[in-house]
């Protein structure tokens, strides 16, 4: 079972996420993602931040369940997403973490938002920033191998993050890396496609931001 964050970036709400509700061992709203879940009339079991960005409606629905309030000053270093993943890297150390509403919205929120994923705190964590059709996880040696399930034809990306990434190995791609380098800052690592419904990815060394658009 895994945790499920939710926070106020965009995010198309629907059917596509009742599965990963199923089974949750914690949902947490950081702060004005509370509201994501108000609309699919889902209450969390925590609300982390400032608590600044929820609307009176939205406390009141929430003060009628039992759900528990871990408040932050406004004034703080941290986000409210980065808050409440490192609440659930330390309450819940052996479980997967899926973040919805991190992408869209502020160019740089959302940037901050996949820097996140290489918080020393998450390290050997499997953390994916979840949307409809794509999702967002880092790769490294401590969560390596990596398995990416997905379509034949989907796209996957694997773009370094913060410098130079030794690849051992890739397989279900169509351009498979065999004991490379990928570079930071070219784009050589963009646009792969999968041409099996399972695919690994192997890092020896350094951090890989890894793309998977899905096929609707």
């Amino acid at each position: 079972m895994g945790v499920l964050i939710f926070v106020n970036g965009e995010l198309e709400g629907g059917a596509w996420i009742r599965p990963f509700l199923v089974d949750a061992a914690a949902i947490i709203a950081a702060n004005g993602g509370t509201q994501h879940l108000h609309t699919l009339n889902v209450l969390p079991h925590i609300v982390i931040g400032d608590l600044d960005s929820l609307p009176l409606a939205t406390k009141t629905w929430l003060e009628t369940a039992d759900t528990r309030f871990i408040p932050h000053p406004r004034d703080k270093d941290e986000t409210d997403m980065e808050l409440a993943l490192l609440y659930a890297a330390e309450q819940y150390p052996d479980a997967s973490i899926a973040v919805f509403g991190a992408l869209g919205g502020r160019l740089d929120q959302e940037i901050a938002n996949i820097l996140l994923l290489a918080h020393p705190a998450l390290r050997g964590r499997e953390v994916t920033l979840v949307t409809r059709s794509q999702t967002a996880r880092l790769i490294d040696e401590y969560t390596s191998p990596a398995l990416i399930q997905g379509q034949v034809g989907d796209t996957v990306s694997l773009l370094p993050l913060g410098g130079d990434v030794r690849v051992r190995q890739t397989t279900g791609l169509r351009w498979e890396l065999q004991d490379d380098i990928l570079r930071f800052g070219p784009a050589r690592g963009v646009s792969n496609e999968m041409t099996n419904t399972k695919a690994t990815v192997v890092v020896a060394a350094g951090k890989l931001l890894c793309v998977h658009l899905r096929r609707l």
